[in-house]
């Protein structure tokens, strides 16, 4: 009986033995998150843990003791990059030193050509790439070859999901751009609570305008919003936007001190999209559906504004499709 059950523990270490390892991966931003949980669909054996939840400030989070545990674990860590995640630094480079895979999303979009500076002279990168679908189309194909060199038993996978995202992008592009300039030219003014709409704006072909910089670490000065407030009266700016991972007091003030100088200036219908998606449950809580509801956000609260303009029907096919609530909203009574 004592030989049989050392010959049964040795075949149950066996059987531990002989289960194939997860591949684990950890992304830390919630655009992160999507892009990797869309790549991996099907794919076998891979468990994906994300950081930072809807609404959360990349610029400000700092990383705890369990993301720091999850990271240590992990084969591969994706995240955004070009400084968005500004206290991951030092976790990342001990991270590389242990041989984890550290890749970033912008340091390919980058590479390619297609990221710029911020206009201040600081030769500091504009980090919020993904605003331009295009740019998000790089990184989707780039992400898939590092999934795949660093677990081939999926690669294939990863590969045919990018290829088949990459088209759904591109159509949320095309739907986007026609949307987003239908709006007269001169009423294409995109004001926000801090600088993350740039490419945005260079995809769509609008100006864009913030309280704040690129970072939320710094809060706008007195002297930031009396200058934003003199720019909405001499150029007659409509509506203006609060962020979903921003505090809202610096846009309410802007608004007070318009209308204390006897100007018309609206907040926007609903908050915008900026460094984090919505709840995972969401249509905001996807890649798509985040970039589609700014788009129908922006049109929906100029049109209320009283601007001309048409939003462009939803493709069929381009997932997911967007809730009822969201096409059928009507303005709210003054």
């Amino acid at each position: 009986m004592r030989r049989l059950a050392v010959v049964g523990c040795f075949l149950c270490a066996m059987m531990t033995w002989a289960q194939p390892q997860a591949f684990r991966v950890v992304a830390t931003t919630t655009q992160a998150a999507d892009l990797v949980t869309i790549l991996a669909d099907g794919a076998q054996g891979v468990e994906i843990t994300a950081l930072m939840g809807p609404g959360v400030d990349p610029h400000l989070y700092q990383p705890t003791e369990s993301d720091i545990a999850a990271m240590n674990q992990a084969d591969m860590v994706v995240y955004s990059g070009l400084h968005l995640e500004g206290q991951f630094g030092a976790v990342f480079r001990a991270l590389a030193e242990r041989g984890v895979k550290i890749f970033s999303l912008g340091e390919v979009v980058k590479a390619a050509g297609f990221v710029v500076e911020v206009e201040d002279g600081s030769g500091v990168d504009d980090p919020h790439f993904w605003f331009d679908p295009l740019n998000w189309a790089l990184a989707t194909e780039a992400l898939a070859e590092a999934l795949a060199a660093r677990d081939p038993a999926n690669a294939e996978v990863y590969r045919q999901n990018a290829a088949d995202y990459v088209v759904q992008l591109e159509r949320l592009n095309e739907w986007a751009l026609a949307a987003m300039q239908s709006v007269p030219e001169d009423r294409r003014h995109l004001l926000t609570s801090h600088d993350a709409f740039f490419y945005f704006g260079v995809a769509f072909g609008w100006q864009v305008d913030a309280v704040q910089g690129i970072s939320t670490e710094a809060e706008a000065g007195v002297g930031d919003i009396q200058e934003v407030v003199q720019q909405i009266l001499a150029e007659g700016i409509p509506v203006v936007f609060v962020e979903s991972s921003v505090p809202p007091n610096t846009i309410r003030a802007v608004v007070e001190a318009v209308r204390a100088a006897g100007g018309d200036v609206r907040m926007g219908v609903r908050d915008l999209y900026s460094d984090a998606m919505g709840g995972s449950d969401s249509f905001g809580g996807t890649y798509i559906g985040m970039v589609a509801e700014n788009v129908y956000t922006i049109l929906q609260s100029f049109a209320c504004a009283g601007v001309d303009l048409t939003i462009s029907d939803w493709p069929d096919g381009l997932l997911p499709t967007p809730p009822a609530e969201l096409l059928e909203f009507t303005c709210p009574t003054a």
